[in-house]
């Protein structure tokens, strides 16, 4: 059988009588013309390697095997198992399905290589996944990624907006950011209460190292912990006032008003300190 004569995603669904998990955050995507709008998002995908995560009943995944991607999908509920078969049988060894939790699984060896990361993220994994693709060894040439939307928007928020915080600091640090989609609830089944974006970051050449990354997210934790205060204060256990005068950052501003390159500097000053390294 090859990918066209597969069964609609609904049919196939029903004949496997598989319902969404609550509990997994799941929310299936059917409409095949809002997925290949993801994949062609994602950029030309010819023989490009591909680590999806949650790809559900496949739509997203049919998606990325008609684009030319070699895709690698890590399922974590096994009821996907038999009909995840069927589309892998259809791809004529396009594509390998994994059945593992994400958040734990080595994708440099899953992957063989470089690749990219092209998913409709289970909602409450969506932002530790993202985390860990920053900040962990496997860095992914890019990633085209679906958020519930406050997330997405708290993925690319400029310095000084309401949802800028600690995820756009690390997130744009080391990618451009950029929502490129809006998807609202009644696309997905059974339709969430919220809606989504599709959100893609593409690497920075100028990304932190891993010790001043760490040095980063130790920044941003204590800053964003207690937003509403003078840096001088929410940043005292780090060096509060000195640390600020050091790299040139008002000790008396707040967090969000300060831009991610202040934010480094921060970092770097923290890094550069006696036993940091």
């Amino acid at each position: 059988m090859s990918l066209q004569a597969l069964p609609p995603l609904r049919e196939a669904l029903q004949a496997h009588g598989l319902l969404a998990r609550k509990a997994l955050g799941q929310h299936f995507l059917l409409d095949l013309n809002i997925t290949r709008k993801i994949a062609r998002l994602a950029g030309p995908l010819d023989g490009v390697r591909v680590i999806e995560v949650g790809p559900g009943p496949g739509g997203l995944t049919r998606s990325l095997l008609e684009a030319g991607a070699q895709v690698v999908a890590v399922e974590k509920d096994r009821r996907f198992e038999p009909l995840l078969a069927e589309l892998a049988a259809a791809a004529d060894g396009a594509l390998q399905v994994i059945f593992a939790d994400a958040l734990a699984i080595d994708e440099a060896a899953v992957a063989g290589g470089p690749a990219a990361v092209v998913s409709n993220l289970p909602y409450n994994v969506g932002t530790p996944l993202l985390v860990k693709w920053l900040t962990g060894p496997f860095r992914p040439r890019s990633m085209t990624l679906m958020f519930q939307k406050e997330v997405a928007q708290r993925i690319v928020a400029p310095p000084g907006s309401g949802p800028y915080g600690r995820l756009a600091v690390l997130a744009q640090a080391c990618a451009q950011a950029e929502l490129v989609m809006d998807a609202p609830a009644r696309a997905f089944t059974p339709p969430p209460k919220v809606d989504s974006a599709v959100v893609r970051l593409n690497p920075r050449t100028d990304a932190p190292e891993p010790a001043l990354l760490a040095a980063l997210q130790a920044v941003t934790a204590a800053a964003f912990g207690q937003r509403r205060k003078m840096l001088r204060a929410s940043l005292r256990p780090l060096g509060g006032e000195a640390l600020c005068e050091a790299a040139g950052v008002d000790p008396s501003a707040r967090a969000e008003s300060i831009p991610i390159e202040g934010f480094l500097r921060l970092a770097a000053i923290r890094l550069a300190e006696p036993g940091r390294r």
